[in-house]
């Protein structure tokens, strides 16, 4: 588990293409300290550390995750964000964040509002009723607050806007994105959990046959 507060950005240092999937070697600061099989979120994505040394880890991208993520178009010397997996005795800055990756989705707008910035990002459909205003979301393995709920110019579009802090502009791969650049989304995984609930007692309250003297 994760909590969506970004360690460091890593570089994307190597890739390679294989016939089930594409592995990835990254440089961070941390190499020393992983080990085989620890968990590293790359760009929110919940990915294996296979090998490592002091300067590069490497980790293994398998089709499901190519097929869900944009990782497959990472290229060397492209940052990345990184958060090792959350220890028992951290403090849980941000929320509760799994690198399971729900969707991608784009920017569409950036402002520099004083000090600060703000980002509109256009979300599939299928998400939208994740999004709740001052709600938790993951975008890029970053735990934010949704500012707003927001629709494209065409009124239907759904999207969402998030406030940037400096920190967090400085200290993630935001502050070198562009409109129209992609970004992993993952929503809130107790919303979907309650969502879950919700569907199974309606669908055994649908089956119970009313009650009959």
């Amino acid at each position: 588990m994760f909590t969506g507060i970004v360690e460091e950005t890593g570089t994307v240092v190597e890739t390679t293409t294989h016939d089930d999937g594409r592995r990835l070697t990254i440089e961070s600061s941390f190499g020393t300290e992983l080990s085989e099989g620890q968990s590293v979120a790359v760009n929110g994505v919940c990915l294996t550390v296979e090998r490592y040394d002091e300067r590069t880890f490497e980790v293994f991208l398998a089709a499901e995750t190519i097929d869900r993520t944009y990782l497959d178009a990472v290229t060397s010397g492209d940052a990345v964000n990184l958060e090792r997996a959350m220890a028992t005795n951290d403090r849980f800055d941000g929320h509760i964040v799994q690198g399971h990756v729900d969707g991608t989705a784009t920017i569409t707008a950036i402002e520099s509002v004083g000090e600060d910035w703000t980002f509109e990002f256009a979300i599939p459909a299928s998400l939208e009723q994740y999004v709740v205003e001052k709600g938790s979301i993951a975008l890029d393995g970053i735990s934010l607050t949704v500012a707003s709920h927001t629709f494209g110019t065409d009124e239907t579009t759904p999207g969402l806007s998030v406030a940037i802090i400096p920190a967090t502009y400085g200290a993630t791969t935001l502050g070198k994105k562009s409109v129209g650049d992609p970004v992993h989304v993952e929503v809130d995984v107790l919303a979907k959990y309650t969502e879950r609930l919700l569907e199974t007692n309606e669908s055994k309250e649908a089956t119970v046959p009313p009650f009959s003297q």
